[in-house]
């Protein structure tokens, strides 16, 4: 399964460096030279890029690719998706760690079972992480992901308990 680590944000220099906004808890891991991401094209189509160096740069990573070697060919990437295969990431060794894609996809119920909606994202945020909660009339709701309001995460049943202090699910 692949998973979204990052987005081109804009070219930058004049050696083909990309200047990326991170969306992974690992970039680490994700952007270590020799990693190999798939780039998801503004027109649909896809290619590989092996990452050649990392570094941050004012709350983004500036990465070269080993296929990138120019500014031209860099700003044609300009907004485009970087994926990489949840396969590649180790476990995580702590039972109330999880990675953003385990949570996504997951039902968002009350502890009666009450089904409030489906996690669509983790956003994190200076604050701390939010889960991204599409609700069945179809608004979003963001959820601070803390135990206080999130006590549990049923990755096996497929669900996200929710104890949300009042307010906080009303309509807006």
């Amino acid at each position: 399964m692949d998973v979204v680590v990052g987005r081109v944000a804009k070219a930058h220099g004049i050696s083909g460096e990309l200047a990326v906004d991170v969306r992974t808890d690992s970039p680490e891991t994700r952007f270590a030279p020799g990693s190999v991401l798939t780039a998801k094209l503004r027109d649909g189509t896809s290619r590989n890029l092996t990452v050649a160096a990392a570094r941050n740069h004012s709350g983004r990573l500036l990465v070269r690719f080993e296929e990138v070697l120019t500014r031209d060919v860099a700003e044609t990437l300009r907004g485009t998706v970087l994926l990489g295969s949840t396969e590649d990431l180790p476990p995580t060794g702590d039972p109330d760690e999880f990675y953003d894609h385990q949570l996504e996809g997951l039902a968002a119920e009350l502890a009666d079972g009450t089904r409030i909606g489906t996690v669509l994202e983790v956003v994190h945020g200076p604050g701390g992480e939010l889960l991204v909660v599409k609700r069945e009339n179809g608004d979003e709701t963001l959820i601070p992901f803390v135990r206080e309001i999130v006590p549990a995460v049923d990755l096996a049943g497929g669900r996200v308990v929710l104890d949300p202090p009042e307010g906080l699910l009303d309509a807006d």
